[in-house]
């Protein structure tokens, strides 16, 4: 499973930030899904979705979106992990302060 993140590259402080994670995946079925994706902001997790046979992802490829008030530099990482072929590994993102 591989994630993208997108955000805005710079936002001044106080500002409310809008967060999408895009998931890509080949499968989405009882046997073959997605079954976990993470948000950490500076280092800390602070949003994981989770997913399992009953209550699978809205499709192969989906969007999930986090909002977080920006108060200082931003170093996003996002994960996904598929239930059989684990993750390609976080995906990371910067988001910058500005006057």
């Amino acid at each position: 499973t591989k994630v993208e993140i997108k955000a805005p590259s710079e936002v001044k402080a106080g500002t409310e930030v809008t967060i999408t994670l895009n998931v890509f995946h080949k499968g989405n079925s009882k046997g073959h899904h997605t079954d976990w994706v993470y948000l950490k902001i500076n280092g800390k997790e602070v949003k994981r979705w989770t997913y399992d046979k009953n209550a699978l992802p809205s499709g192969e490829n989906f969007s999930v979106e986090y909002k977080f008030v920006a108060g200082e530099e931003l170093k996003l990482e996002a994960e996904g992990h598929c239930n059989i072929h684990g993750t390609t590994g976080p995906a990371n993102f910067t988001v910058k302060l500005t006057q």
